[in-house]
């Protein structure tokens, strides 16, 4: 056994597109825009809304599929850990802390679209999102959690036309 002390921001590789995200984007916003919708006398402390967003921004950029497995990947990814300011100790919130705080907060709001725009404009003005290339995929999935079950279904032809064209274009 041995015992090290190490600075989380020195694994951290400078050129790791969560750094550069870091110096460039802007997040304290958030704290203004979400402050009617905590309470700071009532309940347990609640997890801090700016980690919260960048969590799913986190699992967007990084093209995870889950919420679920956003939250196993910044507990095993040194880089997830430092963006989010999480040390080696840190417990990391469970996967269903952003459906419940989305669900109780949000959901009745407009503060996440608000929140999804601002950032979006940001990341517009840095450099980050060409605006000029847009994909857009509204599939529609019906979810199904049963392994042995299999359905088919008949997709429109107008969509499988679309994907045939961005085929093409691609």
């Amino acid at each position: 056994m041995q015992m090290e002390m190490v600075w989380i921001e020195k694994l951290v590789p400078e050129d790791h597109l969560v750094r550069k995200l870091d110096h460039s984007m802007e997040f304290d916003f958030i704290y203004d825009l979400v402050k009617d919708l905590y309470s700071s006398d009532k309940g347990r402390p609640s997890i801090d809304p700016v980690v919260l967003v960048k969590m799913v921004f986190i699992q967007y950029i990084f093209g995870i599929r889950s919420m679920r497995q956003t939250i196993k990947e910044i507990e095993t990814n040194v880089a997830y850990r430092w963006f989010l300011g999480f040390g080696f100790e840190d417990k990391i919130p469970h996967f269903s802390t952003f459906g419940k705080n989305y669900a109780r907060r949000f959901r009745e709001s407009d503060v996440f679209e608000q929140i999804f725009y601002r950032i979006l404009r940001n990341a517009m003005d840095k450099g980050f999102v060409n605006p000029e290339i847009a994909f857009i995929d509204s599939t529609h999935v019906k979810a199904n959690a049963n392994k042995r079950k299999f359905g088919k279904k008949v997709v429109r032809s107008e969509a499988r036309a679309l994907d045939g064209n961005m085929r093409k274009r691609l």
